[in-house]
């Protein structure tokens, strides 16, 4: 890395490459949710089954969990500028081939060579964005990144609503298109950081490459299907997690033994790498599963359409954006642990006042909390990645980056897969302590029954079977509410106890850096 630039200036040209390189990872990281609220409107324009149908999803998510911790050996190999120009097209080719698919089986082969092309883009702007500046503008820089990778998912839905509500699915994909040429020219162009080393493509571990890829793809099959196939109930899923177990057990062998690794794990060596990377983790849990949990109440309890849902959960999007600033500042006064305690007690504020759900909270119940999701995700996120990737020695950090982002994707996965079984399981408990309750001995049950017998009389002697059934809809609706009560607890004491977790994390000392080429 060239000294020549003085230590404590941001080179204008640096930046305007590393904001095109940011604008790359908002678009790979957005396809992640991009199609989540729309995968209906795909289902029947492909004529696709609903079980197809979440492969457009999972196809994604595993390729791209397996490109991840993959980039930083290739940026090492290609140099930045070329493993980030590939990526950039890759992504951009695939995102067309998606809009010209007809068939599901051609939608979930581009959308897995779209999910592993473009996941390079991700880490390989964390690492660049650590090695490449001074430290003392760090806290100009991480917001960039903390707003993109806690923002994009956020809004991914709503976009997603109003391209398919004004347009068609295809723009889903269409809309990357120019964006992603234009990024890839920029990224052929500009990005002059470092160098190749092709030497790095003789020694290429393919064994341990193999062996990531099971163990990653078929983690992340699992936690995608896991809570709809009654887990371990499923030979599918038993397979794929003896996968998972061979898998892991032949990788970090291969990372502990091979001349040249594929991963390099000796980053999980830096406490503060460490305990950055369980907070991320913890924070893909917070981010993906209440992108997830308020779209699923909205439509299953309130009746949402796509586009109502996506208006709704524009709150949180907002607070982000106008947090970054804000935390950008605090950087620069605060301690890190400081900010990251006051983004984890805001977090936990926020799921906390929704333990208090009813059926029939609507926009403005959600408000506050949303907006307290969003400040608290950018107020934590900022310094989770300074701690994790500021501190480290500039050769670790293309390695780092990789892990580091990865943790973040399968916090997402392992949030969801536990979410979605608690709500299945707290719904079943909710359920049957209700029906306990709604026994004929209780005049309230036989006088709530004989009032919405008499509103269906019109109905005639199908007037109590009406009555029955519309009682219980009631009771599983509850049900349905209590259990997403439950698990807004649940995330309210693991965001609490992280509060706990922040004295095993070491205060920066001032003067070290991980990048601008010290």
């Amino acid at each position: 890395m060239s000294e020549a630039a003085a230590p404590d200036t941001i080179d204008k040209r640096k930046l305007f490459t590393f904001l095109c390189m940011v604008f790359g990872m908002f678009m790979a990281i957005l396809d992640i949710q991009i199609v989540s609220a729309s995968l209906s409107e795909i289902q029947a324009g492909l004529s696709a089954s609903q079980d197809d149908i979440a492969w457009v999803q999972t196809a994604y998510l595993i390729a791209e969990v397996i490109m991840i911790p993959l980039s930083g050996y290739l940026s090492r190999m290609l140099s930045t500028r070329w493993m980030f120009t590939l990526s950039a097209a890759g992504f951009t080719a695939m995102s067309l081939m998606c809009s010209t698919a007809t068939t599901i089986n051609e939608m979930i082969v581009w959308r897995a060579l779209q999910g592993f092309l473009g996941g390079g883009m991700i880490p390989t702007v964390f690492a660049s964005a650590y090695t490449i500046f001074p430290r003392s503008k760090f806290s100009i820089i991480s917001p960039m990144i903390g707003l993109v990778a806690t923002l994009a998912p956020t809004i991914g839905p709503t976009l997603g609503g109003y391209l398919t509500e004004y347009a068609s699915w295809h723009w889903l994909f269409i809309i990357n298109v120019i964006p992603g040429i234009l990024v890839t020219i920029a990224a052929a162009t500009l990005i002059d950081f470092d160098e190749p080393d092709f030497s790095l493509f003789d020694r290429f571990d393919w064994v341990g490459f193999a062996a990531m890829a099971v163990f990653l793809g078929s983690l992340e099959y699992v936690l995608e299907e896991g809570a709809s196939d009654d887990w371990f109930h499923s030979e599918e899923i038993v397979f794929f997690a003896t996968l998972t177990a061979f898998g892991a057990l032949v990788f970090f062998w291969r990372c502990f033994t091979a001349e040249e690794p594929v991963v390099d794990l000796r980053a999980f060596s830096d406490k503060n790498f460490a305990m950055g990377s369980i907070f991320s983790f913890t924070m893909g849990i917070g981010l993906y599963g209440l992108t997830y949990l308020y779209p699923v109440y909205l439509s299953g309890i309130r009746g949402y359409t796509s586009l109502q849902i996506g208006e709704t959960m524009f709150v949180s999007g907002l607070a982000m954006f106008m947090a970054a600033p804000l935390a950008g500042r605090l950087m620069g006064i605060l301690d890190p642990r400081l900010m990251m305690g006051l983004g984890f007690a805001g977090f936990a504020l926020g799921t906390w006042m929704v333990t208090g759900l009813t059926h029939d909270w609507d926009f403005w119940e959600l408000f506050v909390p949303q907006i307290l999701r969003g400040v608290s995700l950018m107020i934590s996120m900022v310094p989770i990645n300074n701690i994790a990737l500021g501190m480290l020695p500039p050769h670790m950090i293309k390695n780092a980056s990789g892990l580091f982002n990865l943790t973040r994707n399968l916090g997402g996965a392992v949030g969801l897969a536990l979410i979605g079984t608690a709500l299945t399981n707290r719904q079943d408990f909710h359920y049957e302590r209700l029906s306990e309750s709604l026994n004929w001995t209780r005049p309230v049950a036989t006088e709530t029954l004989d009032a919405m017998t008499r509103a269906y009389s019109s109905l005639g002697s199908l007037s109590e079977t009406a009555a029955l059934k519309a009682l219980s809809g009631i009771v599983t609706r509850e049900a349905f509410v209590m259990s997403f009560a439950d698990v807004f607890l649940i995330l309210t004491g693991l965001f609490t106890m992280l509060l706990f977790a922040l004295v095993f994390v070491d205060k920066p000392k001032a003067g070290v850096s991980g990048g601008g080429g010290h």
